[in-house]
């Protein structure tokens, strides 16, 4: 049986970040999140901001408890240059889509199982290693370089203090 990218997390979660991966920190995250529309865009054109990057899920309870935190900076500090976007691992676009229109989400969310949500991930394994234990939250300087990672359940307070370093 063929198990899907969420389905192999799941069965990983305890497992632990790889321990080379922060010596790779300040290398551009390039490629093509998608907008909330489901447009395309480069990172490039993210120059200039701020942005953090949250592997999440409906199912993880501590991914549902970091999402309010991340509306909240979102409506902050948007206007100063904060750009949130959401790489789910839920398996089900519906039930995602359900669930961050209940929780009023104002940032972009994809799929990791869409082909952006599975390119994103791959140039990621370069600079920081696999994403394998969720939430896992990255932040971009204003240059495009990863400077943070956090594993596991980070507080508004704690991402809030990494931003304003950076706005």
């Amino acid at each position: 049986m063929k198990l899907g990218i969420g389905m192999v997390l799941a069965g990983s979660i305890l497992v632990s970040c790889s321990a080379d991966a922060p010596d790779a920190f300040g290398g551009r995250m390039d490629g093509s999140p998608p907008s909330a529309s489901g447009q395309t865009s480069s990172v490039p054109s993210f120059d200039g901001k701020v942005v953090i990057i949250d592997f999440w899920a409906t199912w993880c309870q501590s991914c549902r408890k970091e999402v309010p935190g991340f509306i909240q900076l979102q409506k902050k500090y948007g206007d100063r240059g904060l750009v949130i976007i959401g790489v789910s691992f839920d398996q089900e676009q519906e039930i995602h889509d359900q669930w961050i229109r209940k929780q009023g989400l104002n940032y972009r969310s994809m799929l990791v199982e869409t082909d952006e949500g599975k390119s994103v991930l791959e140039r990621l394994r370069t600079n920081v290693g696999d994403i394998s234990v969720i939430p896992t939250t990255l932040v971009l300087d204003r240059k495009g370089r990863i400077i943070h990672k956090h594993v596991g359940y980070g507080s508004m307070e704690d991402f809030e203090k990494i931003v304003l370093s950076l706005l």
